[in-house]
């Protein structure tokens, strides 16, 4: 086999893992660190979406039951439409 692969971390946290990376950024602040960032660059594509109104006592309801599913209402109400609409 070849090289055995150098383990990947932070430049900041010096950290190896996600766990460790989370600790390290829950007790330390960025501006501490902003001279040892760069600039990065990337490009987004996300898919449009459109704005439906509904009525706040209808929202209301919607809200609290996603609530009692631990969600939020946007993704339930996505759900429901696909299953009376049809999904692709």
């Amino acid at each position: 086999m070849g090289r055995a692969r150098a383990k990947k971390h932070s430049s900041i946290s010096k950290t190896g893992s996600f766990e460790e990376l989370g600790e390290f950024w829950d007790s330390h602040s960025l501006d501490d660190h902003w001279d040892q960032t760069k600039e990065a660059t990337f490009e987004l594509r996300a898919t449009r979406r459109r704005r439906v109104t509904i009525a706040p006592d209808l929202y209301d309801r919607v809200e609290a039951l996603a609530h009692r599913r631990g969600v939020s209402p946007e993704p339930l109400l996505n759900l429901w439409l696909a299953e009376h609409v049809g999904s692709k």
